[in-house]
């Protein structure tokens, strides 16, 4: 968005619009790209394949744990195959392959929270549910872990690796309601059968997939050392750093 343009430009950095971009300039070293593929393809690829077959240092694309299916709570690591059961996520399953001939790194990230977006902020907001299905595993990532991990990768490149990237903690998703509440000292919503919940499709969709994402690559291959490795330490970090988040309501 051209906000978003504008912040990067704020940060020192020249932002440009990807609309009205023609071409990827010269002086491009490193590539990284979270652009959500469509029906017809990832737009990246599509609108400069010819300008990605030039060297660069470091490619980069993020994908989702999503392209791994259902595993029924099993774990899953980066060999596993890949049987998405959505569209949106076999259209990440097609991107993966689109940027597979330029040999970037795949990055397949779980739910995201940090600052601003996690279930203190919905907790305070009225939004957060508990929705109970069982058996239900899902695996997160913390935002600041999230750049760590590529900072790491870009040090130590292995073009076409694939890499998970979650914290060591899955578990099901009402645990980290709770503990969110219980930081606020306030009660937890109440449990919600999934079967009874008025949930939007997207989100319905999300609870088709329970498994255990592995990051055992990230630490073997690219020596992360997480900051925050489970939930516990991230929403903690949080609530510490987020003085509204202590405000009392009126």
């Amino acid at each position: 968005s051209k906000e978003d343009m504008a912040a990067i430009n704020a940060l020192g950095f020249e932002g440009l619009h990807f609309d009205e971009m023609q071409k990827i300039p010269q002086s491009v070293t490193h590539i990284l790209t979270s652009v959500p593929p469509t029906d017809q393809g990832d737009p990246v690829v599509l609108k400069f394949s010819n300008e990605l077959n030039r060297p660069y240092t470091w490619l980069a694309y993020l994908s989702t744990t999503g392209v791994y299916g259902d595993h029924a709570g099993g774990v899953v690591d980066e060999d596993t195959v890949l049987t998405p059961n959505n569209d949106r996520a076999r259209r990440r399953v097609a991107a993966e392959a689109a940027w597979a001939p330029f040999n970037a790194h795949i990055f397949r990230l779980p739910g995201i929270y940090g600052p601003g977006r996690n279930q203190l902020e919905s907790l305070k907001d009225g939004t957060a549910r508990r929705v109970i299905k069982q058996g239900q595993i899902f695996s997160r990532i913390q935002v600041e872990d999230i750049g760590g991990i590529l900072k790491a990768s870009i040090e130590h490149p292995n073009p076409g690796r694939v890499y998970n990237v979650a914290d060591d903690h899955p578990c099901p998703p009402q645990d980290v309601v709770a503990f969110a509440a219980a930081l606020l000292k306030m009660p937890p919503p109440p449990e919600i059968a999934f079967e009874d919940a008025d949930l939007s499709p997207m989100a319905r969709s999300f609870y088709d997939d329970s498994k255990r994402v592995s990051n055992a690559r990230i630490k073997s291959e690219l020596g992360y050392k997480f900051v925050y490795p489970n939930y516990q330490s991230g929403l903690k970090a949080i609530f510490n750093n987020s003085p509204h988040l202590h405000a009392q309501p009126n």
